[in-house]
């Protein structure tokens, strides 16, 4: 199995395969990080790997807090992360390849990325100005009735879709033309239900695409069923994921 190191970039989310990140990067950490990809020349890719966080946080604390008032925060590629950062990331995660990275004039970084492939970690070092990982890479199977399940995914998503729509007590588009891939529609649909994060890194690590459809499909009626049983929703717009901050 192929294995690479690149840059690690923990998040409070998870990546799905060719779906796209937009980042506000502003810890000196993931500054580094941005500032070493963009000495790899535009004409190659600019990777690194998203991974969800299990126990941790995903920006280290900037001043002193509870319980200690008194306690100096953390400093370094780790921290936040506790003494053995594997343990706090999940096993599973995503490349990104780096389309746009911009500093602003303030040293800052307005990033847009797209997910690319799955991998699992193997290791992480936080040796350096940021964390790194070594990975391997993980193939996508299509498991038994793969397209099958896409169909039927496809059908309950856009029920799911129009559920939502109404309990914003709003018009939802549902006629643009939508992948048959049935690998991609397991991404994009993982990707656009409301789903904690657990859940969300459930759908990433799943064995196959056919394994990820048949859980996608219980989750789909489950959370359609709630939805036709609720009021209009508070104002909050649940079609719009926020940009990722670091």
């Amino acid at each position: 199995m192929t294995t690479v190191r690149l840059p690690l970039f923990p998040l409070n989310s998870v990546l799905f395969p060719g779906l796209v990140l937009p980042l506000n990067v502003f810890e000196e950490r993931y500054r580094a990080m941005m500032r070493d990809l963009l000495k790899t020349p535009e004409e190659e890719p600019r990777r690194f790997a998203v991974v969800a966080i299990r126990d941790g946080h995903e920006v280290a604390p900037a001043a002193p807090g509870m319980p200690d008032p008194t306690a100096l925060p953390e400093r370094g590629p780790a921290a936040g992360f506790g003494d053995d950062p594997l343990k706090t990331f999940h096993g599973t995660a995503c490349v990104a390849d780096a389309a746009t990275i911009r500093e602003r004039a303030d040293g800052t970084f307005e990033v847009l990325a797209t997910g690319t492939t799955r991998v699992r970690l193997l290791s992480v070092d936080s040796s350096g100005p940021f964390l790194t990982a070594e990975l391997e890479e993980l193939p996508e199977a299509p498991g038994d009735e793969a397209g099958a399940l896409a169909e039927g995914v496809l059908r309950a998503f856009r029920q799911y879709q129009k559920r939502l729509a109404g309990a914003r007590e709003r018009s939802l588009a549902t006629g643009a033309d939508l992948p048959d891939d049935p690998s991609v529609v397991s991404y994009l649909v993982a990707a656009a239900m409301m789903l904690d994060t657990p859940t969300k890194q459930r759908l990433l690590q799943a064995p196959d695409t056919a394994s990820r459809l048949r859980d996608e499909l219980t989750l789909l009626r489950a959370e359609t069923a709630i939805l036709r049983n609720l009021p209009s929703l508070p104002a909050a717009d649940l079609t719009r994921g926020p940009t990722s901050l670091n």
